[in-house]
């Protein structure tokens, strides 16, 4: 959880300055830029098209005109994405070292740099669309689709880990993790919806180390634990076989 601890500070703050690093990015990359043919844009498009009717379906809404107006901002900000995405590859950003660690910037890392640049009204027309016609509650329904369940997947995840979560720290993790769901539906993948995650989780274990909390203690014992319960099924397993 603790990979992206010192990345993501960079992240956003080359982000604000993005546009400088695309007019000093060399010729050469813009024109690298990959095109879309047309026949792959088209099978593309109707692969948006359906996905985006199957998570509009899966609410329930019986009503045409709203199903229809869903699955419009739906498909537009997959497409938006899409073609955000594939205009502006990680070769966008230079390859450069990140300030804090001195480490070299990933292809992810420089990836997620060039995508969060993207203009805000991109995630606006999403958020505002699916509001003027859905609950809070289906709202997350849709953006849930989008990452596959990764806030409830991980909120469960810290249940295992952190002994008697509090109310309290239960609402401040959650709260974070649907931050971390909104921002992450603003990419294209898995690989940079998880270090957006990543980000968050983050700040999820720092808040809980600074309130009385000690996240390596806990992970260790909670990996300890998971250890030493596949250690005794195997020696079960084994003897019952005698």
């Amino acid at each position: 959880m603790r990979k992206y601890l010192k990345t993501s500070i960079l992240l956003f703050g080359l982000a604000a300055t993005s546009s400088v690093s695309y007019s000093q990015t060399t010729t050469a990359s813009s024109e690298n830029v990959p095109v879309m043919s047309a026949e792959a844009k088209a099978k593309s498009d109707q692969e948006v098209d359906q996905k985006a009717a199957e998570w509009v379906t899966s609410l329930n809404l019986n009503n045409a005109q709203k199903e229809a107006a869903v699955k419009s901002v739906v498909a537009t900000h997959l497409k938006a994405i899409r073609n955000y995405n594939n205009e502006h590859p990680y070769t966008l950003v230079p390859a450069g070292i990140n300030p804090v660690t001195g480490k070299s910037l990933s292809t992810l890392d420089r990836q997620i740099i060039a995508v969060s640049a993207m203009p805000k009204s991109i995630h606006e027309n999403l958020m505002n669309g699916l509001h003027q016609n859905l609950t809070d509650a289906q709202v997350e329904a849709i953006l849930d689709k989008y990452t596959i369940g990764k806030v409830e997947f991980t909120l469960n995840g810290y249940k295992s880990i952190v002994p008697n979560l509090t109310p309290t720290e239960e609402s401040v993790i959650l709260t974070n993790l649907k931050q971390a769901r909104e921002q992450a539906v603003d990419f294209k993948n898995m690989k940079q919806i998880s270090a957006i995650f990543e980000i968050y989780k983050t700040k999820n274990e720092e808040y809980l180390n600074t309130h009385g909390r000690n996240w390596h203690e806990m992970f260790k014992a909670y990996v300890d634990a998971a250890k030493a319960k596949k250690a005794a099924d195997a020696k079960a397993a084994k003897s019952s076989q005698k």
